[in-house]
């Protein structure tokens, strides 16, 4: 059993001070003032901020397939040094997870690797819908629609098949949403001015706000034609956010949406130094989209904030433009990320909690996750917000052993990442030894 003491929780937009005790893997009781007791490991959170494991609604782990770049093992390692307890990977692997066959094999790689808790997506195509339609909503977070390029054959661009997949799937769309053709138009008019010299700044204008607009709004009219359970992944743009709105809780969204912290944190002006390392789709964009979606997930129009890490060998992205590949690692510093802006004056820490691991629980209907409260799973992070945490190769635990954030320092420090009840991060140190669970859904 584990007691952690004299913490300021962070939880349900209260930030207040009590104690935690936790046992077989849960949270038991929460209030101030638990007597201590010889069998209980101490944890003294004295001056730190206690908050719930992150839930990172979109990853790319690479397993299987592309383990050159990162796998469920190194990357779970990197999520739980960022306070990150749950993650949800993308389909888009080779064998690409668009079978029920696929999608178990994942599931087993990460019950026999993954330091953090883990879901994966079911991928649709133009032709598996058969497939599609067995998915168990209790144990898989939802259907991956990629209305945009992708990995192989996982772009949806049949209208017939896009109706079928909207009118027939019960349970959470999540979508990538740029339009291909927009793309495609655009690619070649910088190809005959540019030839291969494409400049990389260039990208954002490629894959444009007007190729995003075109795709989400389609999404979303699909939606509301069939009443579907939709999720817009990786917004970017401030022409997107009318689609949006705040006027209901969360739970009561039929539409929702995530922005994730590339997007919030750089604009097109980083390209000059960054180049292809915040390559990435859809493209990081100007300040105003910048300012924009900061303002709608202020404004509780975009819901989640997630990282979509997607990592690639520092080899790879060192190419050019149509052939460095598009994708950034981020898990281990997206709670940093928000902190910097919290330290700015930008956001609230209530605020930053609920869009990190309030929000995805109840946006995907997780079963006793997302909360600091009696009864539910303990995924919890310890925050010391007087420390410092710079980014550099030799702390950096990706596979692919880069950042673009590498050398910025961050105030705040991880003290901890508890999964399940078990220490997995303390001081510095990754402890193996436990693995997380598989989570579960209320549909």
């Amino acid at each position: 059993m584990i007691l952690i003491v004299n913490g300021q929780l962070i939880n349900r937009n209260k930030i207040f001070q009590a104690d935690i005790l936790i046992s077989d893997g849960k949270i038991l009781e929460i209030r101030k003032n638990i007597p201590r007791k010889d069998i209980y490991k101490i944890i003294d959170a004295k001056g730190k901020h206690i908050l719930p494991g992150i839930i990172d609604d979109q990853v790319h782990f690479r397993e299987p397939g592309l383990t050159h770049k990162a796998n469920i093992f190194s990357e779970s390692r990197a999520a739980v040094a960022g306070g990150t307890t749950t993650f949800m990977e993308m389909p888009n692997t080779k064998p690409p997870a668009v079978t029920q066959v696929e999608l178990e094999k994942k599931y087993k790689t990460a019950s026999e690797s993954s330091l953090s808790n883990y879901s994966f997506f079911m991928g649709a195509t133009n032709d598996n819908l058969e497939e599609v339609l067995k998915t168990n909503p209790r144990n898989v977070c939802g259907i991956k629609i990629f209305m945009g390029s992708s990995t192989g054959n996982m772009l949806v661009d049949n209208p017939v098949t896009l109706e079928d997949l909207f009118s027939q799937v019960k349970m959470l769309i999540a979508t990538h949403c740029e339009d291909e053709e927009t793309i495609r138009k655009n690619t070649e008019i910088y190809i005959e001015k540019y030839g291969e010299d494409i400049p990389i700044a260039c990208h954002p204008e490629i894959r444009n706000d007007v190729g995003c607009y075109i795709s989400s709004s389609m999404a979303v009219e699909l939606a509301k034609k069939h009443g579907t359970r939709l999720h817009i992944l990786h917004i970017s743009t401030a022409k997107e956010i009318a689609l949006f709105e705040n006027e209901m809780p969360l739970e009561n969204k039929k539409i929702t949406a995530e922005v994730c912290v590339h997007h919030l944190f750089f604009n097109n002006e980083y390209y000059e130094t960054l180049g292809a390392k915040i390559k990435c789709n859809p493209a990081i964009k100007s300040k105003k989209d910048q300012n924009a979606i900061f303002q709608a997930l202020l404004d509780d129009k975009l819901d989640i904030i997630a990282t979509d890490h997607a990592p690639h060998t520092i080899a790879e992205k060192d190419n050019k433009y149509l052939q460095a590949p598009s994708g950034l690692p981020l898990v281990q510093h997206a709670l940093y990320v928000m902190l910097d802006f919290y330290k700015k004056g930008m956001i609230s820490l209530e605020k930053i909690v609920d869009k990190m691991c309030h929000a995805p629980a109840r946006c995907f209907n997780v079963e006793k996750r997302g909360f600091l409260d009696e009864g539910y799973w303990a995924d919890i992070v310890i925050l010391d917000l007087e420390g410092e945490t710079t980014v550099t190769k030799d702390n950096l635990l990706y596979k692919c052993g880069w950042s673009p954030l590498e050398n910025m320092t961050f105030k705040g420090e991880i003290t901890h990442t508890i999964v399940n009840g078990n220490v997995v991060y303390q001081n510095g140190q990754i402890i193996e030894g436990t693995l997380g669970k598989r989570v579960l859904f209320n549909p």
